[in-house]
């Protein structure tokens, strides 16, 4: 192990029923509990969140209500989490933006009073960015074999972003290479607007994805507040997303 503990170390990751971490709930917690002898224990827990698990969610991680009905909830399940990390450190991957501050939550919920300065947290997926640096001299050196010179000037960085997605064609023999299919792989998540505010549910209907009405049918949500359409564009949003907003609102009406 190359790793030097002074005590364990908890590397542990949640499945769970959204991204909202004040909101949604663990469906599933996995803890390793790695010694500094290098010895190791682990153990997983199902875990019912006492919600529906959302169908989008189910997509991810293929946990279903079925599979965790008669499982325990994690007020059940805390004094085991608890013992397991009470004496470790604690890490992940994105665990010090999503996994520590969601498990926080549950924990405090279930009237533990979780204080993180007792667990120094470690992120595996800050450490791969900063060690990885995902920008286009990185991508330009991996791709093409080349140093990027005049870096951030508007004509080196495009002459070199076309060749960097030509040799990704190159490289990739699954890679689609017509503008149709790369287009749709180039996104991680599909919007209709350009900022993210307004995506696609499973039905291909927009949905707000900010706000008191996050997660609800556009359309639906300006029948029943008449008021929000004109909040929107009386605020502080990008062009782009109110002229979607407007054409929605244009299209509901016929």
């Amino acid at each position: 192990m190359n790793l030097k503990l002074h005590k364990p170390l908890c590397i542990f990751d949640l499945e769970t029923t959204g991204i909202n971490i004040s909101k949604d709930r663990i469906v599933e917690i996995c803890i390793l509990k790695v010694f500094p002898d290098a010895s190791r224990e682990s153990k997983t827990w199902y875990v019912n969140p006492e919600m529906p698990i959302p169908t989008e969610a189910t997509a991810v991680h293929g946990i279903s209500d079925e599979d965790v009905k008669d499982s325990p909830t994690f007020k059940e399940l805390a004094p085991k989490i608890i013992d397991m990390i009470k004496d470790s450190d604690l890490g992940g991957f994105n665990s010090n933006r999503f996994d520590i501050p969601l498990l926080a939550e549950e924990l405090l919920r279930a009237g533990y009073d979780f204080d993180l300065s007792k667990h120094r947290p470690i992120d595996a997926q800050t450490i791969f960015h900063k060690m990885e640096p995902r920008n286009l001299s990185a991508a330009y050196q991996f791709y093409c074999g080349k140093s990027l010179e005049n870096a951030h000037s508007a004509e080196a960085d495009t002459l070199a972003t076309f060749e960097v997605l030509d040799a990704q064609i190159e490289k990739y023999a699954d890679l689609p290479n017509d503008i149709a299919a790369l287009s749709e792989f180039s996104f991680h998540n599909k919007f209709a607007d350009l900022a993210g505010f307004i995506a696609f549910d499973d039905k291909d209907e927009e949905i707000f994805t900010f706000g008191k009405y996050k997660g609800q049918k556009v359309k639906d949500v300006f029948t029943k507040d008449v008021g929000y359409f004109g909040w929107i564009q009386n605020a502080d949003f990008p062009l782009y997303t109110k002229k979607v907003l407007t054409k929605i609102q244009l299209r509901s009406k016929f």
